[in-house]
């Protein structure tokens, strides 16, 4: 029976879905959960009663003009009594009661997530959220708070900054003063303050054995700043799945998030896959042969029919109702767990840099990204740092161009992002980019330097429109006016690339 209804973040594609969530939902997350700790307690055993530090966030629940009650997912399931069951069942438990998670607010959230974790610090068995996002946003946070977190733990006290009075009230009821504690957490930051704040997390939570949390895709580009925090700690990926149904667990967790695989459980949905071929470009291909994205399809097959190597993407028939529904993931088999395929996720389908007869998806930008990055940390000592970024195809001008944004945290040099923007232009390899640029069919590629915090407004638009901080997941190819008028308000310097000139 059809009990609630389920809102993507809509963060992908610039708008949300809409999608069933029934007490079915609930129960496949809980045996999501149970099954992905059971594999990662092989590895990596936790003491029984230990605490979880969880940067987790519940948005309001509304309903809607049908009668039924409308929120995320994750809403929907830390309100569930299978959040209460996967905590007695794991034998791990939160470190935040149920009116932090709830509060609606992240950044009052995050300030008791915080403060809740170092208070039980020495307890504290792993670190995770939904996104990894969502715990290198709470530790940048960290590095502004810290000595208001400590001075609450030295005093029993609570920040006049949490405004939500049943937050107020429920962590007042949980902390106490704890001279000794705060002296030790501001030696600590006082020491990692000045290296930058590298290892934060395995001194502060001394038996911390792991960090879990989603890594792949969109995630990337925060595994060098988590692994700056994390200086050696395990970092563990979470499970596959999406909002319309559960898709896949880690069944090694010891890989590293870059080369994790999820082997399917069939249960969770019926699962047919399509097979998926990339376009080969000729010079005289048109632009609209493909313009929607940069693979050919064959018909759909069982779960029982993959191939290793093949990629697909994946439809789901769901207990909830929905059929054939296509998740717009691409997906490759990486082998089998007992005869179920295990899928290493490649990219989003639909995220793809198009121009003239160019094709660049999500991967591919972040792979010229991450080239360009590491121009901008060699010729700064390290001074500099790529925060986030984001792109769209601009096809206001003639010819048309890749617009990239990047929000960087210390300074660098103009020569030196000049520099990462050449980088970038040249390291795009597709051919018909390639081809394209040469031609001068495709112009000189674009980098925006924005202002600091330009990432966290639009974090903030899209909390605003419904979704919430563990959701969010920063588009890396948009078209979305709003995001657009964002980033252009607040871009500080432009860099037109010279390759190709």
């Amino acid at each position: 029976m059809l009990s609630h209804g389920v809102y993507s973040s809509g963060t992908t594609e610039g708008r949300q879905k809409f999608v069933p969530f029934t007490r079915h939902s609930a129960q496949t997350t809980l045996e999501t959960f149970t099954l992905s700790a059971a594999y990662r307690s092989r590895v990596y055993p936790i003491r029984e009663g230990g605490k979880i530090l969880e940067f987790i966030y519940s948005g309001n629940q509304f309903k809607t003009k049908g009668g039924l009650i409308a929120g995320t997912a994750t809403t929907h399931y830390y309100a569930s009594e299978e959040f209460r069951i996967k905590q007695e069942r794991t034998k791990s438990f939160t470190c935040s009661p149920y009116e932090v998670i709830s509060a609606g607010d992240y950044k009052q959230s995050t300030y008791c997530h915080l403060l809740l974790g170092l208070f039980f610090s020495h307890d504290v068995e792993f670190i995770t959220s939904a996104f990894v996002y969502g715990i290198v946003q709470a530790f940048r946070s960290f590095e502004e708070l810290w000595r208001d977190l400590c001075n609450d733990i030295r005093h029993g006290t609570l920040s006049s900054r949490i405004k939500v009075p049943k937050m107020r009230e429920a962590v007042l009821e949980i902390i106490t003063a704890n001279q000794s504690l705060a002296s030790r957490i501001e030696g600590i930051c006082e020491e990692v303050e000045v290296m930058d704040w590298f290892g934060l997390i395995p001194k502060l939570w001394p038996n911390a054995k792991y960090v879990y949390s989603i890594m792949t895709g969109s995630m990337q580009p925060y595994l060098k700043r988590l692994r700056h925090y994390a200086n050696g700690l395990p970092l563990v990926s979470g499970d596959y799945g999406s909002s319309e149904s559960w898709i896949g667990v880690n069944v090694d967790p010891s890989s590293p998030p870059e080369s994790v695989t999820f082997a399917v459980v069939p249960t969770f949905s019926y699962f047919e896959f399509i097979p998926l071929y990339r376009h080969k470009h000729s010079c005289g291909s048109s632009h609209d042969a493909a313009a929607d994205d940069d693979f050919v399809e064959d018909k759909p097959i069982p779960l029982s029919k993959v191939k290793v190597g093949q990629e697909y993407e994946i439809a789901l028939t769901t207990f909830t109702g929905l059929y054939r529904c296509r998740l717009g993931d691409v997906v490759e088999v990486g082998g089998f767990h007992n005869g179920t395929p295990k899928l290493n996720f490649i990219c989003r389908r639909k995220l793809i840099l198009t121009v003239n007869i160019d094709k660049n998806t999500e991967k591919d930008l972040q792979a010229v990204v991450e080239k360009a990055s590491y121009i901008l940390q060699s010729q700064t000592n390290n001074n500099a740092e790529l925060v986030d970024f984001t792109s769209y195809a601009d096809l206001t001008t003639q010819p048309g161009c890749y617009v990239i944004f990047w929000e960087i945290k210390g300074d660098a040099h103009d020569h030196v992002l000049q520099s990462c923007s050449t980088e970038m232009d040249a390291a795009f390899v597709d051919y018909g980019y390639v081809v394209s640029r040469k031609t001068s069919s495709i112009g000189p590629l674009e980098l925006c330097i924005v202002e600091k915090g330009t990432f966290k407004k639009i974090l903030d638009c899209f909390v605003a429109n419904g979704a919430t901080l563990g959701q969010f997941k920063t588009p890396r190819c948009t078209n979305n006016p709003l995001l657009l008028n964002i980033l252009h308000a607040c871009t500080l310097k432009i860099f037109r690339s010279t390759a190709y000139a």
